[in-house]
């Protein structure tokens, strides 16, 4: 269901998008670009062999731990490991990646939140086209995304793991960044408007 979308945006880019695998698995996975990964990682996207590994467990954990369920939270996490294949086709993680060597740690995890706040993104940026070519949305499923984005998000995880939250530390943007990038994208539908790295107000 991603392809449809993306192969779409990239040959208006005039480029060929490159289809990944997706790859399912539950407690542990060997990868051929990433070596091993168990299910404490979650989901994921292996540049090295342009993958998406997508945990079952996970699932399992966003339904009942992160009270997030639906077919829709569901969708929304494979688009925002999509959005992170997008990102490598399009050079921008090789190019943050050597922003991040460069950079000291604090910077170089504001980067990290950059790059998944694009990935997020781009997830709603899939969402609204497949909404615009299939109407295939029903009402609470973009509310089931949301929640999805604002139970994972990293000032929630840390709340619910250790009761306090630390901002340095963070790796993938607070709830409240998750779900404006992922709306901004289901809004506009555009590509080009999801320049996180240089956003004012992050």
């Amino acid at each position: 269901m991603t392809e449809d979308v993306w192969n779409e945006q990239f040959a208006k880019m005039g480029r060929k998008y490159q289809e990944p695998t997706l790859v399912l698995f539950s407690d542990q996975v060997r990868t051929e670009g990433c070596g091993f990964a168990s299910s404490a990682v979650g989901p994921f996207y292996c540049p090295g062999d342009q993958k998406v590994y997508i945990d079952l467990t996970f699932y399992d954990e966003l339904k009942r731990k992160f009270k997030a369920p639906g077919e829709f939270a569901q969708a929304y996490v494979v688009a925002h490991e999509i959005g992170h294949h997008v990102q490598n086709l399009l050079g921008i993680s090789e190019k943050i990646s050597s922003m991040q060597r460069q950079a000291d740690k604090a910077e170089a995890n504001r980067l990290s939140v950059m790059l998944e706040l694009q990935a997020d993104f781009f997830a709603g940026v899939w969402a609204h086209h497949i909404e615009k070519k299939r109407h295939v949305l029903e009402s609470g499923d973009i509310e089931s995304g949301l929640r999805a984005a604002t139970a994972i998000g990293d000032d929630a995880l840390q709340k619910q793991a250790q009761g306090y939250v630390v901002p340095d530390s963070f790796t993938h943007g607070t709830s409240a960044q998750r779900v404006k990038w992922f709306s901004k994208g289901l809004q506009t539908g555009d590509v080009n408007q999801g320049d996180t790295f240089n956003a004012p107000d992050l």
